[in-house]
């Protein structure tokens, strides 16, 4: 009985994944082969020098030492073994420095029983062809139908055109960032709805010349010149058949039309209003919300200079908030953990944190490090430490950080995001927070 033993080929298989171990064992002893197991690279070389096997099949990607240099070992052994390669990791360049150290032959994972049992025997046969391509087909296991997913277009769709705020700003430093002010459009199938008419409205425009929406719906957040410098370049204003709602707040010394009517004027720009060819309607906003064919839009005053609004977008049960400029905590300047929701400072600041208390998604400003805002209290503007609070006291639990500084170009603005992660952690608030950066798109 000892002397059969003998007689059955010796084989050594080298993996560090159990069950595949335990399936190449089961069909080679099944088939009449003795086999020893070893998981990996340096057990290998062991168990060659001391099981003696007749042939190694051998991962490629194994602990302790790559299967590669396994191979290379192998090659030094005065009576080395032969050597299969098998492994998931089937690629051209592999298996031609494989080949050139002298293996035998390839069995792809995840393999057919009968496949494997094939080349394994063939080694002892003699019989089997060397040469190992790499499969062009796809697996064994694909469907014959391949999976070719296509974006659903009938989704909301929000991007962001400007993300800067105070001044367009271009350059080197600004390339990942962007140096457009605000501008953020929601699209739902034929209706368009743009918040803010910064720098970043133009490139808006000239998208919206390709598409077949004529009818627009602009909300202006306030009338500072980073939300408005933009509408003179919008082309589908002066285009016959479009149709621009505007919508704003009152309480201005102007009324909307007249503010938009200013910046046209002849002494600053060589167009003026009435000489856009689009019907423009200016509406104060009275009505909250405002529903257009389903997408609802609400306003809600802000802390910043003029009567500013914030808003929050109710589309497909996705709610987006939107405040770029709004001073939280204004001349506040200690640690965010020291406040707790039931403070005294917190009374002027309730109703915007129940406003903005079940948004999906949150666009929202931190323009300035806390050294920097010592010096910018009543700009209208959060320092990173309060806008982190607000996001905790709200619930937040997806934040875009918009409204950058002119003056922070993009490695400034991603050590501040850094800055931003930490105290958000020192805060205990879970949050997912990146820096929104103009064409930033996210499907609704």
């Amino acid at each position: 009985m000892e002397s059969a033993n003998k007689q059955k080929p010796r084989v050594l298989v080298a993996d560090d994944v159990e069950s595949i171990v335990q399936l190449m064992k089961h069909l080679l002893v099944k088939n009449d082969f003795e086999v020893e197991v070893a998981h990996d690279g340096e057990e290998c070389l062991e168990k060659i020098k001391s099981y003696k096997p007749d042939l190694v099949v051998l991962d490629i990607m194994m602990p302790k030492l790559h299967g590669i240099d396994v191979l290379k070992k192998i090659n030094e052994e005065p009576r080395a073994p032969g050597v299969i390669i098998c492994t998931s990791k089937s690629y051209k360049p592999d298996l031609d420095q494989a080949k050139a150290l002298g293996a035998f032959d390839v069995i792809e994972k995840p393999f057919e029983h009968k496949e494997f049992l094939a080349k394994v025997q063939g080694y002892f046969s003699g019989t089997a062809a060397q040469g190992m391509v790499p499969p062009a087909a796809p697996l064994k296991s694909t469907p014959e139908t391949p999976f070719l997913p296509v974006l659903d277009t009938s989704h909301a769709i929000l991007r962001l055109w400007g993300t800067r705020g105070s001044i367009p700003v271009s350059g080197q430093g600004y390339i990942r960032h962007g140096g457009n002010t605000s501008c953020m459009s929601i699209q739902n199938g034929d209706d368009i709805v743009i918040i803010d008419a910064g720098s970043g409205i133009r490139e808006l425009g000239t998208v919206l010349m390709k598409q077949q929406q004529r009818k627009i719906h602009l909300f202006i957040g306030h009338t500072h010149w980073d939300h408005i410098q933009g509408f003179p370049f919008f082309i589908p204003a002066y285009v016959p058949g479009f149709e621009i709602i505007i919508y704003g707040a009152s309480g201005f010394g102007k009324d909307l039309k007249s503010i938009f009517r200013g910046q046209l004027d002849r002494d600053y720009f060589p167009v003026q209003l009435e000489d856009m060819n689009a019907h423009l309607e200016f509406l104060h906003l009275t009505d909250n919300p405002v529903d257009i064919n389903g997408i609802k839009i609400y306003w809600e005053f802000t802390h910043h200079p003029g009567p500013t609004l914030g808003f929050k977008i109710q589309v497909h049960g996705t709610t987006i908030g939107y405040i770029t400029d709004n001073e939280f905590l204004k001349g506040y300047l200690g640690n965010p953990e020291d406040i707790q929701p039931e403070s005294e400072l917190m009374n002027s600041y309730s109703k915007l944190i129940d406003f903005i208390s079940d948004v999906d998604i949150y666009i929202g400003e931190a323009q300035y490090p806390n050294d920097e805002y010592r010096s910018k209290i009543g700009w209208g503007h959060s320092s990173l430490s309060n806008a982190c609070l607000l996001t905790r006291l709200a619930g937040i639990k997806k934040w875009f950080v918009v409204h950058h500084d002119p003056m922070h170009y993009d490695d400034f603005l991603q050590n501040k995001l850094n800055l931003t992660k930490q105290i958000l952690r020192d805060l205990k608030h879970p949050i997912d927070v990146c820096n929104g950066f103009d064409g930033m798109v996210e499907l609704l």
